[in-house]
């Protein structure tokens, strides 16, 4: 199957299956906001961010493996696989037993952290290790699915895992809301993480007879492969940066506010994360397309995909961001109702944050391709600035606060500094010439569109929403018109017009 192929494959499987569990996500999270209450709902939240927290012994390892695995994919070469595949091993089961130790530690403090939340500390910690051995079967049993990404074949990961979750969502809905019973909803967690492990497992080796499952790796791999344990250590460094970019806002949330406002955030945050998910899969499988691309070193070709993928996302990108900006209000007062509605300048920060980390996409792949990860300084600095910034104004203006600290530390490093590293050790060209014409050109795209539908948008689509038929109406007609107004501008640009052209080709 073709590079192109894959990734077609990728997306509609994806797109489906994101589509799907999206859908049944709403409906879930109102039965179980109604039937289990605020209160649980943040706990289950700021659990998992801890949770996140401790997997940052994981990160790094997965991206840089990856890296490993292109090279020889694209040879074919079957006994290097195997090594790499062993040293993945070796190194995520010495990780695993690190974040099990420091599980164990922070759960000691479990007393102190929830001191207010009206649970018994026993349901605290059933929860809490039910999700810490759910994450730590990644680490020990079914690391191998890092081949099939790597391989283009994610979408063998995203069918199996998403029907999971969704079979695992409905029947959490039917406990919450027949019983209501936390331990049984707790449990179904942990035993669909224990039934989607096994099940991956046999799909890897049907897919892959000839990879050795079973390898008895030893401390002596890491002598073979210095340089990927090298940057090993440079992705765990800007992989640290993205966990606080986008995971410590619950935690600060639950510091800085209150427990009840993680759930507040939690439901708005749910919905620019099924969106940035479903998004993000459409254009599944790319790092390891961009990948086999930088492997065949053609220079033009490298050009022309990426301003293709540049163009393609600020156009997902910009369509996200206006539908969240006139939909997401009204949708939230359908489903759950005004109770849990977030000031408006929350949620243009969390658009504009969206719209940085949906664009910054293309930038990602190619440093990844390239295995550019030597700018240690730059995700220090990004931490620095956004925790620095976010508790100091979280502490004065809350969620908005904690907003505008990711805000602007993904201004400076993710838009400024990020094209400049790329162009200047992947590309070997000048920034100044050869990104930021063409990046200011899409967004003027971007902002002109954005400008025009705000003024004339209550004069062209008018309606009164007041139920989920006027408001699907109401997204229709705004939809239609930013596809009028966004789609001619952007088509000026000869990267988007490349990929439309592109789209055509492969759908006739």
């Amino acid at each position: 199957m073709s590079r192109v192929k894959k990734v077609i494959q990728n997306v509609k499987v994806n797109l489906f299956f994101h589509l799907l569990y999206t859908f049944i996500g709403f409906f879930t999270r109102k039965i179980f906001l109604e039937h289990l209450g605020d209160e649980f709902l943040g706990l289950v939240g700021t659990l998992q961010s801890i949770l996140k927290f401790l997997n940052l012994a994981e990160l790094g390892i997965g991206t840089a493996i990856g890296f490993a695995l292109y090279r020889p994919i694209y040879e074919n070469n079957r006994d290097e696989l195997n090594k790499i595949v062993g040293l993945l091993g070796y190194l995520y089961k010495k990780i695993g037993l690190a974040i099990l130790g420091f599980g164990v530690v922070v759960s000691l403090f479990f007393g102190l952290i929830f001191s207010e939340v009206s649970f018994s500390l026993i349901l605290v910690y059933y929860c809490f290790f039910a999700f810490l051995i759910s994450s730590l079967l990644g680490y020990f049993y079914n690391f191998h699915q890092s081949l099939l990404k790597a391989d283009q074949k994610e979408y063998i990961v995203t069918k199996t895992y998403q029907l999971a979750n969704i079979i695992r969502q409905i029947l959490q809905a039917g406990i919450a809301y027949y019983y209501g019973n936390l331990y049984i909803w707790i449990t179904l967690e942990l035993a669909f993480s224990v039934a989607y492990s096994y099940i991956i497992r046999r799909k890897i080796v049907k897919e892959y007879p000839w990879l050795i499952i079973h390898q008895k790796t030893t401390k002596e791999v890491l002598k073979d492969f210095k340089d990927v344990i090298k940057k090993v250590k440079q992705v765990f460094v800007h992989k640290i940066a993205a966990f606080v970019t986008y995971s410590t806002d619950q935690l600060l949330i639950f510091s800085l506010v209150s427990i009840q406002s993680v759930t507040f955030f939690g439901n708005y945050n749910l919905i620019f994360m099924m969106l940035k998910n479903i998004l993000g899969k459409i254009l599944t499988g790319i790092n390891a397309s961009v990948g086999n691309l930088v492997a065949e070193n053609n220079p033009n070709q490298i050009k022309k995909v990426f301003w293709e993928m540049m163009a393609l996302r600020f156009f997902i990108a910009g369509f996200a961001s206006i539908n969240l900006y006139f939909l997401i209000h009204i949708f939230i007062q359908l489903w759950i109702g005004d109770k849990y509605l977030l000031e408006n300048s929350i949620i243009i920060l969390m658009i504009v944050n969206l719209f940085i980390s949906l664009i910054r996409l293309p930038l990602d792949s190619f440093i990844t391709a390239y295995g550019l990860f030597k700018d240690t300084w730059a995700p220090i600095a990004e931490i620095v600035i956004n925790v620095v910034i976010s508790i100091f104004f979280g502490s004065i203006w809350g969620i908005k606060g904690i907003m505008l600290g990711t805000t602007i530390s993904l201004t400076l490093i993710v838009l400024i500094w990020k094209p400049y590293f790329l162009f200047k050790n992947g590309f070997n060209k000048s920034v100044l010439s050869n990104y930021w014409p063409g990046f200011i050109k899409l967004l003027l795209a971007f902002l002109i569109s954005a400008f025009l539908i705000e003024q004339i948008s209550s004069y062209l689509i008018k309606v009164e929403v007041v139920n989920y038929w006027d408001w699907i109406l109401y997204a229709i007609k705004l939809n239609v018109l930013t596809l009028l107004l966004f789609f001619p501008l952007l088509y000026t640009n000869k990267g988007f017009r490349n990929i439309i052209s592109r789209i055509i080709e492969q759908l006739k």
